[in-house]
């Protein structure tokens, strides 16, 4: 048989994200099969999937060639956000203790129009400002976290957590369809259909052929007659959305929030995205290697804790993974130049 070496590389280095996940997957459950049930592959999907669409937000962002640190911290203002809308009556410690019952969407629609806001903003100081996207995102994340928790401190509320969550609200988070170990939980479902729209974004819009080209080659981009500062703003205005959206599904999983959800999240995403195949050069970037990046830091985190690992050696992990997957990504780029 004829084997073709350079076949086989190149095989490998287009599918290293997806081979490094099960290599992961079959070592856990060779050490404990119990890791192969249906329940902990629920969990992990459940776990992993306001992650996946904090990720693709950032996607946008880094495959500009730029980059969020505000992620985290919009996160957490639309699950404050959210949350203080959507408790019941009768709580005792009521965020609006006069307010009466609102439609379900009306504080879901307020949240994730919040983050889009938070988007425009990101998208205006970088765009029209020429302020680098890394200190223009710092900023407003500073910003963000002290309006948050203004908001937070707020009487009655006073810097508690908010608690007494409406069933209906929750139920986004923690319900599913079926029932028994297998049924989909509506936040997998949510999750899926975002990665699904992002994915027609990337591939089959021109907004999405205008990010990449962004990306690879920003004065390239101009020349061919790319608006820039317009997509930017846009992308930058849909990753503050999906944030936003993330906030809320967050919230309804754990059934609360305070002014401390989110906190460095954007690192992981970050971090996601690039063991999931984006470039820190900008220009390269597929949702499902994204979503496999995700899914591997939720193998790591549920699977390592599953089979008792201490948690610093999880970090320990994280970190070779992280580090690998960048030297790989600069070592890719290098050749081809």
């Amino acid at each position: 048989m004829n084997f073709d070496a350079k076949k086989i590389q190149d095989f490998f280095m287009q599918h290293a994200i997806y081979i490094v996940l099960i290599v992961l997957i079959v070592a856990i459950a060779v050490y404990d099969p119990r890791f192969l049930s249906v329940t902990t592959i629920r969990d992990i999907l459940l776990q992993s999937s306001t992650r996946v669409i904090i990720a693709l937000g950032a996607a946008f962002v880094l495959i500009t060639g730029g980059v969020d640190l505000s992620t985290g911290r919009v996160v957490g203002l639309t699950a404050v956000l959210s949350a203080s809308m959507l408790q019941v009556a009768d709580y005792s410690r009521r965020f609006y203790p006069d307010i009466p019952d609102l439609p379900l969407w009306l504080p879901i629609l307020l949240a994730v129009l919040a983050g889009l806001v938070v988007g425009i903003i990101n998208g205006f100081i970088v765009a029209k400002l020429s302020v680098p996207p890394f200190i223009a995102t710092l900023g407003t994340m500073v910003i963000i976290y002290g309006v948050n928790s203004i908001y937070f401190d707020m009487k009655p509320n006073e810097s508690q957590p908010i608690g007494g969550l409406r069933p209906d609200f929750t139920e986004i988070g923690s319900g599913a369809l079926g029932t028994g170990p297998y049924s989909i939980p509506y936040i997998v479902i949510i999750a899926a259909l975002i990665a699904f729209l992002v994915w027609v974004i990337f591939n089959k819009t021109r907004l999405g052929k205008n990010m990449y080209a962004i990306g690879g080659n920003v004065n390239a981009a101009v020349v061919s007659g790319i608006n820039v500062g317009l997509n930017l703003l846009i992308l930058y205005s849909i990753a503050g959305a999906l944030y936003g959206l993330a906030g809320v599904l967050e919230a309804a999983r754990t059934g609360g929030a305070t002014n401390n959800y989110g906190n460095m999240y954007e690192l992981d995403a970050i971090a996601a995205c690039v063991v999931g195949g984006v470039s820190t050069a900008g220009g390269i970037g597929t949702v499902p290697g994204i979503v496999a990046g995700v899914l591997i830091f939720g193998v790591i985190n549920y699977g390592l804790t599953f089979i008792g690992m201490n948690p610093y050696w999880q970090l320990i992990i994280k970190g070779l993974i992280i580090v690998s997957a960048v030297a790989f990504d600069i070592r890719k780029y290098l050749a081809k130049k």
